[in-house]
């Protein structure tokens, strides 16, 4: 059970400073056969099959080049197996309750809300590991040391996760110089206004913007009929994030969860703090767009995970850290660390339309995913004594 593993690991977690049948046989006559006999139903079955067959494995490979050329995911993974043994992509799956409801962690010992956010230092003292999101620039290195928690650096379902949320962040979380920095711009604040009364709660932190928008280019500027996203503005910029675990419902109805962490924890005995393999289990995809109103920049199936074609995830930095969101910042941390991220560094143009079919995708899932349709608030940025000293990158 998670709170066993997790409560045999605080303390240790702590001290490192802190997922054909059987038809039977009848003799039938034969009959004779005319001179110039048309052909049999059972030579005309034959000959549909043979042509059936050549469509669908035509298919299949056409969807197989596509998934790899578009999403970054590779189609043929539909046969890969999990380290539990588990297909990740069955072909059916059962139906009932949300297996992984209430699964979000609360606590290492009973009561002790060990996974409460925290001071990020105590007299001192470094009271958890490193921190998300972080400067991705290529050459930037934090100072926490993190020996012996390598990110993972293959594709999450190389590593047997699969992905178990997708939401966004008003503004990038993360920085990289001259891609999505403090010199970046977007639309006016008063075009926000609207969308901030309709989430309701008020304005909310925005983190770094791209290079992309331009004010007399009617595709950052002209207004989009949304129908499933909430409080989106087109030329904006939003950090996407696709968490994946090695212990989500993979291949269920219940694999994509709102919040994310019951997605990510939703398997008992895979995720541990003693011995530590967060790192190894737990993963983020991120990827920064700014959003148009032009269909030639549509991609149908965001909620999948990172776009990889062409300049899309062709650099991307990994490295160990931790949960996002607001409710941390460079005096309160979080303690769900460390896990691995992988952040594009380019920022990319991505349609609003593209935006509201992932939404209403979102919506079409078994477990209610209503809280992830709007925009988050974007942690500010992760000052580098809290940033783990092991970023990589892949180009």
């Amino acid at each position: 059970h998670p709170s066993r593993n997790l409560a045999m690991s605080a303390n240790n977690h702590a001290k490192m400073v802190d997922e054909k049948d059987g038809q039977a046989a009848i003799d039938v006559p034969a009959k004779p056969q005319p001179t110039e006999a048309p052909p049999s139903n059972a030579l005309m079955s034959l000959v549909l099959a043979v042509i059936a067959a050549g469509l669908l494995s035509s298919t299949i490979g056409l969807a197989i080049a596509y998934g790899t050329r578009e999403y970054g995911f590779d189609a043929h993974k539909l046969h890969a197996v999990s380290e539990s043994g588990t297909a990740l992509f069955p072909a059916t799956s059962h139906l009932g309750d949300n297996p992984c409801a209430g699964k979000k962690p609360k606590h290492a010992a009973p009561g002790d809300n060990y996974f409460s956010n925290v001071e990020c230092v105590v007299d001192g003292i470094l009271q958890t590991l490193e921190q998300a999101g972080t400067n991705v620039t290529k050459g930037y290195k934090g100072e926490l040391e993190a020996t012996g928690r390598e990110p993972i650096t293959t594709a999450y379902w190389e590593a047997g996760m699969c992905a178990v949320n997708v939401h966004w962040h008003l503004g990038a979380e993360h920085l990289s110089v001259g891609e999505f920095d403090s010199h970046g711009s977007g639309p006016k604040e008063e075009d926000h206004e609207h969308d901030h009364r309709r989430l309701g709660d008020g304005a909310v932190r925005k983190g770094f913007q791209c290079h992309h928008f331009n004010a007399h280019d009617p595709k950052f500027t002209t207004p989009y009929q949304w129908k499933h996203c909430v409080g989106m503005v087109v030329g904006e910029t939003y950090e996407v994030h696709w968490p994946h675990s090695a212990a989500g419902a993979c291949g269920t109805p219940y694999q994509y969860q709102s919040p994310f962490y019951d997605g990510v924890f939703c398997k008992d005995g895979i995720i541990s703090l003693d011995p530590l393999n967060t790192y190894k289990k737990i993963g983020v995809q991120a990827q920064i767009y700014t959003i148009v109103n032009d269909e030639a920049y549509y991609y149908p199936e965001m909620i999948r995970g990172m776009i990889v074609e062409g300049s899309f995830g062709s650099d991307v930095g990994k490295y160990t850290g931790s949960t996002t969101g607001t409710s941390r910042d460079n005096t309160i941390c979080s303690r769900y660390t460390p896990i691995t991220w992988q952040v594009d560094r380019k920022c990319h143009l991505a349609s609003a339309s593209s935006f509201d079919a992932m939404c209403k995708k979102m919506m079409e899932q078994k477990d209610d995913m209503s809280g992830d349709v709007y925009p988050h608030g974007a942690r500010e940025l992760v000052d580098t004594e809290y940033v783990a000293n092991n970023q990589q990158s892949r180009e």
